[in-house]
């Protein structure tokens, strides 16, 4: 027919739009997807919202669930989750400093914060800028959480996952003085510190995901690979694997397990030696038993209190899941306070509820 293309009039056509186009057309394969726009800088500092005075008797904002009878030991499953305070832009980290009448700090990431709480005093700015805080600047374009992120206590002070200032912090909780542990492994950078445990022997185990960099391939980046670490009690560095996506961290009260979540595959174990050596990594959870895997805490029973998709998952040492705390927003991390409360960092703001579990704690000489 006079009107009908020829099929090597078809073909010039096609090659003249382009190979890949002349391949799609003839063969029917997909042309390829258009590469994502590379990440946008941040282009100035990171303000939380104003915060609510929330006073006694806080407002409920989640539900214990009990999936099996042993939950009871450690929780009641009417216990109310209580809403205490908010204002975050994301909640992290939360650490208990002192005894029942202590008080709580948790990391802002974003905003480059680290609020303190207590019943009786409320919420106030504690440290101020709590991570990145160079030549006067409490922010980098680059860095997509300025702040600090996992708290512990250890060392005679406050222990930070320094994510980014790209470094384990000790932070003096007197004077509020910061020291830089280690931002350097063999000589390059890390990534961005993520969460930390401290071990029987003094030892600061740690994540190393580039979870905190705006460009997490680009030339910030100087590891290839995200690493789970051991600072050693003489500030020696030492890796104890490399995963694709560490998070939360944990050691067991006998000392012979750390425990890590990992994107991918769940939540993974190691047996440590008594010179605090990692070896034989292990599925401690699949992941195909409940989704999420972001920070964690190991209490002195040896559960695992993780941060999952449904809320705070608990599981027990042998990785039975027993029960979760379910929340209407994410939760990040989660803390047994000496107050006889279990905390959680709840995305904007931070949760507690009445918790029989104790926190544990190595008396580290």
């Amino acid at each position: 027919m006079p009107n009908q293309l020829s099929r090597r009039t078809l073909l010039g056509a096609l090659v003249a739009a382009g190979p890949a186009a002349a391949l799609a057309r003839v063969v029917g394969a997909q042309a390829p997807a258009t590469p994502p726009a590379p990440p946008q800088p941040m282009t100035g500092p990171v303000f939380g919202a104003p915060p609510t005075d929330f006073k006694s008797p806080y407002p409920e904002a989640g539900k214990v669930n009990r999936l099996d009878p042993r939950l009871d030991a450690f929780i009641d499953a009417d216990a109310k989750v209580e809403k205490v305070c908010d204002g975050f832009l994301h909640a992290e980290g939360p650490v208990w400093v002192g005894g029942n009448n202590g008080y709580l700090l948790v990391s802002d990431t974003q905003v480059n914060h680290i609020v303190k709480w207590s019943p009786t005093e409320g919420r106030s700015v504690w440290l101020e800028p709590s991570g990145y805080d160079v030549g006067g600047l409490a922010w980098n374009p680059g860095m997509r959480e300025p702040g600090t992120n996992g708290l512990i206590l250890g060392r005679g002070g406050l222990i930070a996952a320094g994510s980014g200032a790209r470094s384990i912090l000790r932070i003096d909780l007197a004077t509020k003085r910061k020291t830089v542990l280690v931002d350097r492994y063999m000589g390059k950078r890390l990534n961005s510190p993520n969460d930390c445990v401290l071990g029987p022997d003094g030892s600061v185990y740690f994540s190393d995901p580039p979870a905190a960099l705006v460009n997490r391939t680009g030339p910030d980046r100087e590891l290839d690979y995200a690493g789970v670490f051991r600072l050693a009690p003489d500030n020696s560095l030492h890796l104890i694997d490399t995963m694709s996506a560490p998070n939360g961290i944990g050691v067991s009260p006998d000392g012979t397990k750390l425990y890590s979540s990992d994107a991918t595959t769940g939540w993974v174990m190691w047996d440590l030696d008594k010179q605090g050596n990692a070896s034989n990594r292990r599925n401690f959870v699949a992941r195909s038993v409940v989704m999420g895997g972001d920070s964690l805490k190991i209490d002195a029973a040896g559960n695992m209190w993780a941060a999952t998709r449904e809320g705070v998952t608990v599981f027990t040492p042998g990785g039975e899941r027993i029960g979760f705390i379910s929340t209407d927003q994410g939760v990040s991390n989660c803390e047994l306070g000496a107050d006889g409360y279990l905390y959680l960092a709840s995305s904007t703001r931070i949760l507690r509820v009445k918790a029989k579990a104790k926190k544990l704690m190595f008396k580290v000489t």
